[in-house]
Order: C-alpha cells, then structure tokens, then sequence
C-alpha cells in the first residue's frame, strides 16, 4: 500500500517523548525515497503515454489519467511525511544546542544521520557569530533574571578586576554584588558563586 513505510516515521516522531530523539531511521527513509523514486519514474511514463496518443492532460479522464494522479498524490504524500519526520528532528536538534551547549554528548550523536550532525555544526556556528556581532551572551539565562544584580562570594583570590567602567579587587572570601553578567564568567570558572542569605 501507497504511503505505508512514509507513515512508520510520522508514527516513530509521534511515539517518543517531547524533546527526545530516535536513532534517525535511515532503512525506512531509504525506503520512503525508492517509493518517491517510483512514483515520479510511473507518472512520468502515464503522462508522457498520454501525450504520446495526442490526448489532452487536462480535459482527459481515463485509467492513465488516474494512475497519474494516484501517483502523483501519493509522491506527495510521501514528500509531505518525510518533511514532517525531518522537521520535527531539526527542532529537537535546535533546542539541542541551548540544553547541552555547542558539543553533543557521543550518545546524541550516536542517534543522528550525518546531515543532522552537519545541520548541528551549522546552527551552532550561526548562534556563536551572532552572539560575536551583538556582544551579547544569549546562553547565560534562559529565564530572564529578576535583578540584573547579584550578591557572589569569592572563592579563590583573583585580585583587581575591571568591570565596565570602574574596578574591584576581588579577594578570597569577599562579598560583591555585581551584574550578574560580569559575575557569570567567574562562577562558570569556579571562582565564586552566588550568595544566597
């Protein structure tokens, strides 16, 4: 039956959890593409069967007519199955990049084709150019902050610092309350941390 292997990945995307990728099928996509393969290669000969007898494409309604349409709707089908199946892994792959960062755990990658892998790379370069162009991190709060400010404790001496437009000497053991983006760097490095009271 037309369009049943196209189906299996709309079932594979529906059965896994939010967020979540399957090993990218390539057997039934592989597949799925023979079948798109087929029914152009059939179209093509019904319609050109058709001008080959001088029968107008548009008005004439015989069993070559229909088997064209039957092929055509179902290419279509299958093209519309296959976009759906790689559209919702690109979303997944996207979001990947702001759970886990700019480098894929082997056990992600393990489970994605090698365009996927290559479409990764690629959406990871655009997101770090335009964090370049802008000058500004959109990796370090994912839920806005309440206070643009925090309070931090300096873990290890890293003396005079300069912070926009002034400087701190940053010594083991102070409290500071700094923009909470001057301060990210430090704590991500280990050399202060958030002071909650």
């Amino acid at each position: 039956m037309y369009g049943r292997r196209a189906s299996q990945l709309l079932k594979e995307i529906d059965s896994s959890e939010a967020g979540q990728l399957a090993p990218f099928n390539s057997d039934v996509f592989d597949q799925v593409i023979r079948e798109c393969n087929e029914h152009n290669s059939q179209f093509q000969t019904l319609i050109r069967k058709m001008v080959d007898q001088n029968l107008d494409i548009e008005t004439t309604r015989n069993e070559d007519h229909y088997g064209a349409a039957i092929h055509h709707l179902s290419l279509l089908r299958n093209k519309r199955c296959l976009m759906a199946y790689m559209y919702n892994r690109a979303e997944v792959i996207q979001s990947f990049r702001w759970k886990v960062g700019p480098v894929l755990p082997h056990d992600i990658q393990g489970k994605l084709h090698f365009s996927e892998k290559e479409y990764f790379k690629n959406h990871s370069t655009a997101i770090k150019s335009y964090i370049s162009e802008m000058d500004i991190d959109l990796t370090v709060d994912m839920v806005p902050p309440k206070d643009p400010y925090i309070q931090v404790r300096v873990l290890e001496d890293i003396g005079e610092v300069s912070l926009g437009d002034h400087s701190v000497s940053l010594t083991k053991n102070s409290l500071h309350f700094l923009r909470r983006t001057d301060a990210e760097q430090f704590i991500s490095q280990g050399l202060m941390e958030e002071f909650l009271e």
